[in-house]
């Protein structure tokens, strides 16, 4: 199964580091991707802009509306991702403990969510594009 991780943070207390402090913490997140993708967990991870960076699209009389900003408003906010596999949710959840946001970082606000992917429709595009796939031979 695969499982997605949000990790979260106060924007506010990030941007109060120096920059040596956030290198220290972007590195131990590196080592502990790495040690993911060696163990054939990792399938995808990615660090997100600022929220200030990103426009939020909702429905307003039939129409898209879009505005600045995040989605929503919140304390903490979506600073990264990673994408995981795993037997179940438990394991998951172990997994996930072991990133340095789960560990450290607790006066900034650090923390994540796990939750089971239900579909993953760029997974079934590629099953079903190596199904029509002419055979070798």
């Amino acid at each position: 199964m695969q499982f997605l991780c949000l990790a979260y943070y106060d924007e506010k207390k990030f941007d109060a580091l120096t920059r040596d402090e956030l290198d220290a913490l972007v590195a131990q997140c590196k080592v502990h991707d790495e040690e993911l993708r060696q163990g054939g967990r990792m399938t995808m991870v990615a660090s997100l802009a600022a929220p200030a960076a990103s426009r939020s699209i909702r429905p307003r009389n039939g129409r898209p509306s879009i505005t600045d900003g995040p989605y929503a408003e919140a304390k903490e906010c979506l600073g990264s991702f990673f994408i995981i596999e795993a037997a179940d949710l438990d394991e998951a959840t172990a997994e996930a403990s072991k990133h340095p946001a789960a560990r450290m970082g607790e006066t900034l606000g650090w923390g994540i969510e796990v939750r089971p992917i239900e579909v993953c429709r760029a997974h079934q595009r590629l099953d079903a594009e190596a199904a029509l796939a002419p055979s070798a031979g």
